[in-house]
């Protein structure tokens, strides 16, 4: 893993986070949406942050495989090496 792909993925979702969730609770095997409390509006602008942040292009079938924070860092890696 990446550790400064996980630093920004990590800041890009703290910006997300409800008021009840810290980012400290921000770990590789959280889930967005059951753990992190992350609703799918906020989802689709964490997507949209990412393929900014990270200068990528996230497809319907990626977005519905980021599941946890593991799940988009390995997208985030796929798609920089098919760069």
């Amino acid at each position: 893993m990446n550790e400064t792909h996980f630093t920004k993925l990590k800041e890009i979702v703290g910006l997300y986070l409800p008021d009840d969730v810290s980012s400290d609770a921000i770990q590789l095997d959280s889930k967005f949406i059951d753990e992190l409390n992350i609703n799918s509006a906020n989802l689709v602008d964490i997507v949209l942050d990412v393929e900014d942040a990270f200068d990528i292009i996230l497809e319907n079938e990626d977005m519905d495989g980021m599941q946890t924070i593991s799940d988009a860092l390995k997208i985030i890696e796929v798609k920089l090496n098919d760069k």
